[in-house]
This record gives structure tokens, C-alpha cells and sequence, in this order.
């Protein structure tokens, strides 16, 4: 069976290069596999039919470089959705775009069975929930993008430190990674709760108000995302820091989690994956079972798209559990607006956020 896919947006994550990921020259002029469409692409069964774009320029440039027919090249996500009877679709457009473009994509006479948005899911925490309410409703499943959950390598350590218990209980985590919170260390905020499989009770942050991407992407409108971090701790009372202040050029993506049986250094751009178990009172390094080599961005991220689109042809298939949900990609965001709330009204912050925080916008690229 073949299933059919659109695409809502169709910049850099559709299929066009990312800054920074990509050749600077190749970005916006020719097709990128690690993205939506190359994942699609590298699928048995999906095939991306038609994309939607207000931009009518990247529209078309987009289309000729992964061969969309003209007529399924639409201006506007609506006229898409009004047209089209898809499978899945994928919502490439920016973080504040989100809500938006998932809910009128579950309400829609295209009547997707999955919808495959990108990170962050959404600006403000009540727009996450009420998108993964609308999913619900509508018997859609909302995968998010955070893309190493697609890694096989991270998934593996994930059992390992959940099922396999080889770090005991975990006390403290360290994380570090690149600003901007939401554009970047939402990946960094992910792994995090993915690994401990725990969400976050009470925070206290620090925004610099730096932001490199609007520069970056030569940006005409301004975000409120920015660097930051602060102290986290987890409802199953381990505790965090976070230091997402680093500009991208010198930065690494690390954490170091310490446990009563063991402990865990993973520095993700470096590629250094290490593991000491706590022996007789002392921490002797062991290598990972099953994981050979650490993350890397070359081979790991760049695969992570063609996994996560053969994700949602499993789902479709009825094979498998979504097991990057939107209520998972929800735990990651309250954090980095918790971050926000503590830092501008000079308190900590509870989570979950009472009624009217939950409604704070966070906006992004």
C-alpha cells in the first residue's frame, strides 16, 4: 500500500538545508535528504504528493527540486487541505506556526492519520496541550520531531537506563548546549526527559536575551526566544542544571548524569560516549552493551530523518506506539518557559503552570 504525504512549509527542516547542518551554498537551492522529504523518500510505502507554502518562490523551488506537479504545489496550507486526501502531514513551519497548522491539519477534509510536526511543538504550553487534545480527538497521532529519539543509538541507552538500571537511581544531571532555548536546546531539554522518563516539578531560569539565529537566518521579524538555563528539579527528585547560554561556535551538546549505582557522560559534537559503573565503591568505566561508537551528527542526526519518517509509516501501519508524542514534547517546552516565568518575575516556578502561565508564548524560528 502506498501511502500519500503533504508537507505544511517548505523551508530549511521540509527539505531545503539547515544553517549550520548543511552547505551554506547548497541551502534553499537543492534538496537536502536529512529533512521531511528526504525521510519520506527514503521510505517503502510514502510518497510526499503535494506541499503548501505562503511563499510562492520557495514554493516552487521546493517543488522542482523534489518533483511536486505544479497543481499540488499550494499557496497556503488550507488550499492543501482542502484538496488533498493525505496520510500524513508534516508541519515545517515555525514554532509560533504550530498550533495553527496541526489543528486545522486534524480538522481537515485531507483527514491525516498522522501528523509529523517539528520541534519545539509549540510556542506557549496551552497551545501544546489543546494541539495534542485536537490529535486526540481526531484518532491522529502527533509525533514531534525531536530527532534523536529516531537514533537507534539513543533509544538503546534509553533501556539501558530505564529497564536495565545501569545507572541505579539517578540524582543529578547535568546539561549544556547551544542557545536559543526553543530554536536548539529544546533537543538537549528532550533528551533529557526521554532518558529519565520524569517531568519536571519546579524551575528556576536565567535568560540572556541573546539570540544568534536572527542574524543567522536574516530574520525580518523578531522572537522572544534566547539563550538561557537554570536549576530543574524533576518530580522523581532528581536534580538538574541547564546551560543553554553558549554560543553555537564553541558549544557541545553534553550531559553527565551521577546515579547510586553509576554514571553517564555523553558530549553528543565531540562524539564521546562514557559509562563507569559504581563497583565496591568505586566508579570503574564499562563500555555501553549494545552501543557501538557515541552520537554523532554525520551519521546518527542526518539518519534520524529517514527513521522517523519509517516511524510514521509504521504508525500507519498500525505497527507500532508513537513513541515521540506530543504529550512527551510538552514536558520539554513547560520547561524552558518555567525557565522565562522564573527569570522575569525573579521566583521559582511550579510545575504544571497555573491556568493563565500556561497561555505565555515563547516565540521562535
Amino acid at each position: 500500500m502506498t501511502y500519500h504525504a503533504g508537507i505544511i512549509g517548505t523551508g530549511g527542516i521540509a527539505g531545503m538545508g539547515i544553517l549550520g547542518m548543511h552547505d551554506e551554498e547548497a541551502i534553499g537551492r537543492e534538496k537536502i535528504d536529512a529533512s521531511h522529504a528526504g525521510g519520506y523518500a527514503a521510505t517503502d510505502d510514502i510518497e510526499l504528493v503535494a506541499v503548501a507554502d505562503v511563499d510562492e518562490a520557495k514554493l516552487d523551488t521546493f517543488g522542482e527540486a523534489w518533483d511536486i506537479p505544479a497543481d499540488r504545489r499550494y499557496v497556503g496550507h488550507e488550499a492543501m487541505l482542502e484538496a488533498e486526501d493525505l496520510d500524513a502531514v508534516s508541519v515545517c513551519t515555525p514554532s509560533f506556526l504550530h498550533r495553527d497548522h496541526v489543528v486545522d491539519a486534524a480538522r481537515s477534509a485531507a483527514d491525516p492519520s498522522v501528523i509529523w510536526c517539528e520541534k519545539p511543538i509549540a510556542s506557549s504550553v496551552s497551545d501544546a496541550e489543546e494541539m495534542v487534545a485536537v490529535c486526540e480527538e481526531a484518532d491522529t497521532e502527533l509525533v514531534i520531531n525531536h530527532s534523536f529519539r529516531f537514533t537507534d543509538k539513543l533509544r538503546r541507552l534509553r533501556d539501558l537506563v530505564r529497564e536495565e538500571g545501569i545507572l541505579g537511581e539517578v540524582k543529578s544531571v547535568s546539561a549544556q548546549y547551544r542557545m536559543e532555548l526553543m530554536r536548539n536546546s529544546t533537543h538537549v531539554l528532550d533528551t533529557l526527559v526521554y532518558l529519565l522518563d520524569a517531568r519536571a516539578s519546579r524551575v528556576s531560569g536565567h535568560i540572556t536575551g541573546e539570540n544568534e539565529a536572527l542574524d543567522a537566518l536574516d530574520a525580518t521579524e523578531s522572537v522572544v526566544d534566547a539563550g538561557g538555563g537554570g536549576h530543574v528539579v524533576m518530580d522523581d527528585g532528581t536534580f538538574v542544571t541547564v546551560d543553554c547560554t553558549i554560543p553555537r561556535d564553541i558549544s557541545s551538546m553534553t550531559l553527565s548524569f551521577i546515579g547510586t549505582e553509576g554514571k553517564l557522560y555523553m558530549n553528543n559534537d565531540d562524539g564521546e560516549w562514557r559509562y563507569w559503573s559504581l563497583e565496591d565503591g568505586e566508579h570503574v568505566e564499562r563500555p555501553l552493551p549494545g552501543i557501538e561508537g557515541a552520537w554523532t551528527w554525520e551519521s546518527d542526526y542526518k539518519g534520524s530523518f529517514a527513521n522517523a519518517a519509517a516511524h510514521v509509516q509504521d504508525l500507519l501501519d498500525g505497527t507500532a506506539e508513537n513513541y515521540s508524542p506530543g504529550v512527551a514534547a510538552t514536558r520539554s517546552l513547560e520547561i524552558i518557559v518555567g525557565f522565562y516565568l522564573s527569570h522575569y518575575t525573579d521566583s521559582t516556578v511550579d510545575i504544571p503552570l497555573p491556568g493563565p502561565l500556561r497561555e505565555v508564548p515563547i516565540t521562535s524560528w
